[in-house]
């Protein structure tokens, strides 16, 4: 360590006092004068330690309902004055302004204010103006000050009082202003997306003030990181580290399972849903799921919108996989579950996802809202002479589910609320068909009476001519084709039924 400072005086102004009479106690012992205003003053005061009004040092009160505190030349200049500046030493003596070695400071909870649902007048007033400011003069000066800007640093700074009583290094002022300008523009980030919800100005900014190192990225050469507390979404039970691609595949599950209320059990490989089922009794839905692709479900990631009990427990303990995912586990079920050392169990929360998608691209990002477009019944268009069933059309719709989480080209076949096959990352539709009806014989699946859905309108009528050669019943698609009318003719002629949703459902 380098260049080490004393800490002779010390500037307290917090919205959260957690966590802060130890500090207040170390400060005290080391005789560091402390300046402090208003509510925080009062705390201080408490313990019995004796501290220096900022209106006194100002000769200001507090004003405007307290949003002007701190806002004086007589703080920022012994801020922001450079100790080794022979001009800014004699204007601090000129004017009768202490130096100020450390500032403890935090900001108003805007972003707490706002997930509140709080009046924009309520939201408003926690636009915090003075903490800003000081953080920012503070970390600016870090050559002979310390920020100390949020309460996750106080056990840091503790330490560092007790080593070097009160002394405190060039390294540890620049680690601490680099944390206090990631504070300070997460902050700002966060007023401005507040603002710009309504507008909606062609600017992107994002923040998440902290991120988790994973193992690695996507494979093992490439470094991974996740931004985001994976803990307001899941609590993790049991097992290893979650990775960066179990990350991918959970992300494409939690969404895939979110279109159900139905018992439904799913098995996802790469993002892909290789196996799911719609049931009355879990363990049901998850024998159909597995026996939708018994070889694509080893290592894959497992999720249920239903309470995972023991009998389904048993079943699922049959094979390997990396995740299971469920709103919750009876205790025998869990306890059963655990005994794989490495296997990791979720529970999911209650969780609003975000409407926007974000994709680095090139040299920029792209961002889109996220397909939240689920058909019902009323969206559906009856195309052919022959109307659908009541269980052709669940079973449409079950598959339309499908088809949207799946990557495109996609074609997906279903019959009885439980996936066939399905063949997805095609080039062309018909490869994409031709994949699921291989696969969907190769299990030994029955598709006479099963249907087809595809995640865009079929350009030809290829694809409805393979399907119905294969012993497809019924037909999802968006519609829209200038050769739409060949398919319904083929339909009609073969004795198909047709729906059109008039919605694609691109995945990329």
């Amino acid at each position: 360590m380098s260049n080490l400072k004393q800490i002779k005086s010390a500037l307290i102004s917090v919205f959260d006092k957690t966590n802060l009479e130890p500090i207040i106690e170390k400060l005290n012992n080391l005789g560091i004068q402390i300046y402090s205003t208003g509510g925080t003053k009062q705390f201080i005061e408490k313990f019995g330690v004796n501290v220096f009004a900022v209106e006194d040092l100002t000769d200001y009160p507090s004003i405007l309902g307290g949003r002007v505190k701190t806002l004086h030349p007589k703080v920022f200049g012994g801020i922001l004055a450079r100790r080794d500046n022979v001009s800014d030493k004699e204007q601090l003596g000129q004017y009768q302004i202490p130096e100020i070695d450390l500032v403890i400071v935090d900001l108003y909870p805007f972003e707490d204010t706002v997930a509140s649902v709080a009046a924009e007048q309520d939201i408003i007033e926690k636009i915090d103006i003075g903490g800003i400011s000081l953080i920012r003069a503070t970390a600016k000066n870090f050559k002979d000050t310390l920020i100390v800007s949020s309460k996750n640093q106080y056990s840091d700074l503790l330490e560092i009082l007790e080593a070097n009583e009160g002394k405190t290094s060039i390294e540890e002022r620049k680690s601490f202003a680099l944390e206090a300008f990631n504070v300070s523009s997460h902050y700002d980030t966060a007023i401005f997306n507040y603002f710009n919800n309504e507008k909606q100005s062609q600017v992107f900014k994002q923040s998440v003030i902290s991120g988790t190192e994973l193992r690695y990225g996507e494979n093992p050469h490439q470094k991974g990181v996740f931004f985001g507390k994976i803990a307001d979404v899941f609590d993790q039970l049991h097992g290893k580290q979650i990775s960066y691609n179990n990350l991918l595949d959970i992300e494409a599950a939690v969404q895939l399972i979110a279109e159900f209320n139905e018992t439904t059990f799913a098995v996802l490989k790469h993002n892909n849903a290789c196996g799911i089922a719609s049931r009355g009794k879990l363990v049901d839905a998850w024998n159909d799921a597995l026996a939708g692709d018994p070889v694509s479900a080893f290592g894959g990631i497992l999720i249920s919108n239903k309470e995972v009990d023991l009998k389904s427990a048993i079943e699922i303990d049959k094979i390997f996989y990396e995740v299971i995912i469920a709103p919750s586990y009876n205790y025998d079920a869990l306890e059963l579950l655990k005994k794989k050392k490495n296997r990791i169990i979720l529970i999911q929360k209650m969780f609003e996802f975000p409407d926007k998608q974000y994709r680095s691209m090139l040299n920029g990002a792209l961002v889109q809202d996220r397909d939240l477009k689920m058909e019902v019944v009323a969206d559906l268009k009856t195309a052919t002479n022959k109307t659908p069933s009541k269980e052709e059309i669940e079973d449409l719709l079950f598959a339309n589910k499908l088809v949207k989480h799946s990557k495109s080209n996609t074609i997906v076949l279903a019959k009885n609320k439980q996936l066939c096959a399905s063949g997805v990352g095609q080039t062309s539709r018909v490869d994409a068909l031709k994949q699921a009806i291989t696969k969907a014989n190769n299990f030994r699946f029955n598709l006479k009476g099963a249907i087809m859905a595809s995640d865009a309108f079929f350009p030809f009528a290829d694809s409805v001519q393979i399907a119905s050669e294969a012993g497809i019943a019924s037909v999802i698609q968006p519609g829209g084709s200038v050769k739409d009318q060949e398919s319904i003719d083929y339909c009609n002629k073969s004795g198909m039924t047709m729906v059109f949703t008039g919605t694609r459902h691109f995945k990329h």
